[in-house]
């Protein structure tokens, strides 16, 4: 059975319905002040912890006094320009008297869907998550048009929680769980405590938002289900109004669960795995030697390098003897990598004018 307690990190996602009162327009803050313990707790666990808020559109057209009901494109987008820094001071707020620190980190859907956009996004996370910061990740609404848009933050969430290698997503939502119809219109329906696998039985089951203001209905998250699952990552949805959520969670709260087959870092070596190479680096016996004990791969090491291909893209780590390596996603593209192949990482930024990575192939980014 899937759980917090044996994650080593989390992503927490949070809609416009549990943050802001949909009457009012304001923000829910002492149910904030209690996620913010919830955090806390989490951390001194030793759990990375990641947040994807809704909530800065709600915040902002009340500050606007753009009425209830549909926004144009422009009003949306001037919304969240002004809610989403409300929105950001807010968990800075609650979350500093606790010791943490927090970053916005803004994504759309092409940061995601395109490689060196996916590994710049992925790299700026795991980096922060490394000074045990909490970044709080929303959808960049300012600049996000239809075509760029994920819709909704629960696919948002599945994919911060891939991109960061998250082992648990949580949807802190308006109901417990997924039942097997809506429990508002059939009194036989039950929740599903449980979900191994995302069946057309399954999906079937979803249905469409029911709060005003939220975006996502169970739709959505069962599509976030799909995405987090094949990404190594168990997801669970959980009734999120109740003070201090995340312990409720742990002391056992409803909630339906969907259970990854593999771990994050396995499910990421198996997408690499299956890409189709676009470029090769030759490497020598040392380098190839440093490979073998789990090494990233740096530019000292590398004695030929193959042409046309872009940084993201998937290449082969070719040894001394012909012999394929390993295939990983290059930090550079093929021009930057013949300029610096051979040379000590000391060396890269006055080849090319700016402090580049050190690794050409980083070993998270690599599969043997």
């Amino acid at each position: 059975m899937a759980s917090l307690a044996t994650a080593k990190r989390i992503t927490v996602k949070i809609g416009s319905a549990l943050l802001v009162d949909a009457a009012s327009g304001d923000l829910q803050i002492g149910w904030l002040r209690s996620l913010a313990a919830d955090i806390a707790a989490q951390k001194d666990q030793g759990r990375d912890v990641l947040v994807v808020s809704s909530g800065s559109i709600a915040l902002g057209r009340r500050v606007l006094g753009l009425a209830t009901g549909e926004l144009s494109l422009e009003q949306a987008q001037a919304a969240a320009a002004v809610g989403q820094i409300r929105l950001a001071r807010a968990y800075e707020e609650v979350l500093g008297p606790h010791g943490i620190k927090t970053a916005q980190v803004l994504l759309t859907l092409e940061d995601s869907a395109d490689r060196r956009r996916y590994l710049n996004s992925r790299a700026t996370l795991n980096t922060l998550l490394g000074f045990g910061v909490v970044p709080i990740v929303n959808e960049n609404d300012t600049v996000a048009t239809d075509e760029i848009r994920y819709g909704d933050n629960d696919r948002l969430a599945a994919q911060v929680a891939g991109m960061a290698g998250a082992d648990v997503l949580l949807l802190l939502s308006d109901v417990d769980g997924l039942y097997t119809a809506n429990p508002q219109l059939d009194a036989s329906a039950t929740r599903l405590g449980l979900v191994k696998e995302i069946t057309p039985e399954i999906e079937a089951m979803a249905g469409d938002a029911g709060t005003v203001g939220a975006k996502g209905g169970m739709k959505t998250k069962i599509m976030a289900a799909k995405v987090a699952t094949q990404a190594g990552c168990a997801m669970a949805i959980m009734q999120g109004a109740q003070e201090h959520p995340l312990q409720a969670l742990v002391d056992g709260a409803n909630c339906t669960w969907f259970l990854a087959k593999e771990n994050p870092h396995t499910a990421r070596k198996r997408w690499i795995s299956g890409m189709k190479p676009r470029g090769e680096f030759l490497v020598d016996a040392g380098a190839a030697a440093a490979l073998r004990r789990g090494k990233s791969l740096l530019a000292a090491g590398v004695t030929h390098v193959s042409t046309d291909f872009q940084r993201g893209d998937p290449v082969l780590i070719i040894g001394p003897d012909g012999t394929e390596l390993a295939k990983g996603l290059a930090g550079y593209n093929a021009f930057e990598a013949q300029a610096i192949a051979g040379k000590k990482s000391g060396q890269i930024e006055e080849i090319l004018g700016y402090a580049g990575r050190s690794a050409l192939v980083h070993r998270d980014d690599m599969v043997m």
